[in-house]
């Protein structure tokens, strides 16, 4: 005999021998019934009848009128030949399809799950690698008062547990190292998991913060749908998305199933299988199709239902996913509410919601909140390397290099100190970064002790080169980036690159353009003769040829022959050599004239002097000028272009004579 059950229960879900037989005996009783039709009233016969006759009689002359018609030849051919079917080919051999596009299915979805299950500590041990192995808790304020909200597997086995306070956790283990829970760290490797994804795939996003027992996990969804024509198998994608997030120092499990939800539980499952050993499996697939397989055996807690909801299913006897199946979902919709829905859909393993987009062009940023206020630039740096560093990795893994950096310092008092560091060339290197930041701290130290730190910048694409064939190549793109980078940190912020023409008429104005290397003009100096250059060497050989035969003097001949003294030549007019910044001198003058010069560049008498020549402009604006240029010959030698500021009432040395 089977167990009495409760009334209530009974009548909201019905055997399945009760159901049979209220079925049957319905559809008994349909069949029983007669059919029974309603006359129309006179009203409806009086509108209706006079327009089906005259549709009726309409159709019968037409009928008459199409017989009497003898057929043209084209229709009783047409009459006679049958219609090919749409899987027969017509008569000039192709198929009469051929001309359709083949319809491909749509692709099933498959979403990975990327999920780490204790984001603060992970963050933690990201910022501090060191204390790897240690018997560590995160507490969620400084002293005593702190609660445990996450713990390393060796405070676990110490007796140290989530929610426990800092000074029973110290009691359960003398050895346990405490560290206050950063929101800064904790944000940064929130995008960084993201940064992990998005190394192996174009479309993932971030889940959205979970609530409750799940409260402190972060999870990001990767599009997976193609991945085997890269990775082989999914299997091998997921394991490149777990050892991408190694790289970036976040111990992450992955899960691949047909629904987000169906991902994120096995994830999850995944994450509280205990370790055994470094080589432990921390990737699962489910096969498509296969979720609500997966997740029939599974409680009904992990689908996440809500109080009231998790209390009745355990009232009506409901424990697994399976027996959820199992009840008609009318009636349960019927009995305990809408909201049962969306739990149905994720039992039977359905997803309405889109798949992960590709992420718009993000703003990285790594950031720390320090224990103690920092006064000085020494341990600042340190913490300053740590983070451009990380940052560094997460660039690499999403192929950038840092561009323009911003430094926030967020200082004792409630005080702020934001800058931007501006590089010469993208650069990926972390020694070059950090002596800019130095030198920029140096030049302008903050105006209090620093409380946290944050470093933001856009990724920019590092530099490439096109090689050529027959040309040598030149400095690799990525070194040469890094020299003009080291070049800037220790020349200052624009103090590099190409001299350019300025836009002005001012005689010792010249503008900077970024230096980049003329690869196609050096590739056009260096390459050699190709096609074409072969009938121009033969054009000019056929000369010397004809030369020879006729007696007359060849090229070799011509550098042999005694050639005219050089004294005799053509004189040459000197070339000004500028002198940027102009050199300071002391001049004694009379009449305007110099007549003494003492400089770091020539002293003594002036033998010749030609000029003045007066340049002037821009006498509408602040920076108007005004010059007298002379030519000088000094009795040690030196011949140089001598300039007097009329302005500012100064002599300066602008030029040198080669």
């Amino acid at each position: 005999m089977r167990p009495p059950r409760d009334t209530e229960i009974e009548r909201a879900f019905p055997s399945a021998e009760e159901r049979e037989a209220s079925a049957h005996a319905e559809t008994k009783k349909r069949s029983a019934a007669p059919t029974q039709q309603r006359a129309p009233d006179d009203e409806t016969r009086a509108r209706w009848e006079p327009q089906a006759a005259s549709a009726q009689a309409g159709t019968g002359s037409m009928r008459d009128a199409a017989r009497s018609e003898p057929e043209s030849a084209e229709a009783s051919e047409a009459k006679e030949k049958p219609r090919p079917r749409h899987d027969e080919t017509q008569p000039g051999g192709g198929d009469s399809t051929k001309h359709l596009a083949p319809c491909r299915p749509p692709a099933a979805a498959r979403i990975a799950c990327l999920l780490v299950p204790a984001l603060p500590l992970a963050a933690e041990l990201r910022a501090d690698p060191e204390l790897r192995g240690r018997a560590l808790a995160i507490a969620s304020a400084p002293g005593p008062r702190g609660e445990v909200i996450a713990c390393s597997p060796e405070a676990l086995r110490a007796g140290v547990r989530v929610g426990s306070g800092v000074v029973h956790a110290r009691a359960a283990c003398a050895q346990l190292a405490v560290r206050v829970l950063s929101p800064a760290r904790e944000r940064a490797a929130r995008e960084a998991l993201l940064d992990a994804a998005l190394a192996c795939a174009p479309r993932a996003e971030l889940a959205p913060p979970a609530t409750g027992f799940h409260a402190a996990e972060a999870a990001v969804f990767v599009d997976a749908r193609g991945v085997t024509s890269l990775h082989r198998s999914e299997a091998g994608f997921a394991a490149a998305l777990a050892a991408y997030a190694d790289k970036l120092g976040l111990a992450a499990h992955v899960a691949i199933a047909s629904t987000r939800g169906t991902a994120l539980i096995a994830a999850r499952l995944l994450a509280a299988t205990p370790a055994h050993g470094a080589s432990e499996c921390r990737a699962r697939v489910i096969a498509a199709g296969e979720d609500a397989e997966f997740l029939a055996p599974l409680s009904l807690d992990l689908l996440g239902p809500e109080d009231a909801l998790s209390d009745a299913l355990s009232r009506f006897g409901l424990r697994r996913v399976g027996d959820l199946l199992r009840i008609p979902e009318r009636a349960l919709v019927n009995r305990l509410g809408p909201s049962l829905l969306p739990l149905l859909a994720l039992a039977r393993g359905e997803d309405s919601a889109a798949p992960p987009r590709a992420p718009d062009a993000a703003l990285f940023e790594e950031g720390s909140d320090l224990e103690a206020p920092v006064a000085q630039l020494e341990p600042l740096l340190f913490v300053l390397r740590g983070l451009l560093a990380r940052l560094a990795d997460r660039l690499a893994s999403r192929g950038l290099a840092f561009g323009e950096i911003g430094l926030a310092l967020a200082l004792d008092g409630g005080g702020r100190d934001e800058r931007t560091l501006g590089l010469a060339a993208p650069t990926r290197d972390v020694r070059v970064l950090l002596r800019i930041a130095a030198l920029a701290l140096e030049a302008t130290p903050p105006r209090a002790a620093v409380d946290a730190i944050s470093v933001t910048t856009r990724g920019a694409e590092l530099r490439g080169d096109q090689l050529d064939f027959f040309a040598p190549a030149g400095p690799a793109p990525a070194a040469l980036s890094r020299t003009l980078a080291e070049l800037a940190a220790l020349c200052g912020e624009g103090r590099v690159g190409a001299p350019a023409l300025a836009n002005a008429h001012r005689p010792d104005a010249f503008a900077l353009a970024p230096f980049v290397l003329p690869a196609s003009a050096a590739r056009s100096e260096a390459a050699p003769r190709r096609r074409g250059d072969r009938a121009r060497a033969e054009s000019r050989a056929r000369p010397i040829a004809e030369n020879a035969a006729s007696g007359a003097p060849h090229c070799s001949d011509l550098a042999s022959a005694p050639q005219p003294r050089a004294d005799l030549a053509a004189p040459r007019a000197p070339a000004v050599r500028a002198l940027r910044p102009p050199l300071a001198a002391a001049v004694r003058s009379a009449r305007g004239a110099p007549q003494w010069v003492q400089s770091a560049l020539a002293n003594g008498e002036v033998l010749r002097c030609a000029g003045p020549w007066r340049t002037t402009g821009q006498w509408w604006s602040e920076e108007r000028y005004a010059f007298d240029h002379y030519d000088v010959a000094t009795a040690d030698g030196a011949v140089f272009r001598l300039r007097r500021d009329l302005l500012h009432e100064r002599w300066e040395i602008d030029g040198v004579f080669d």
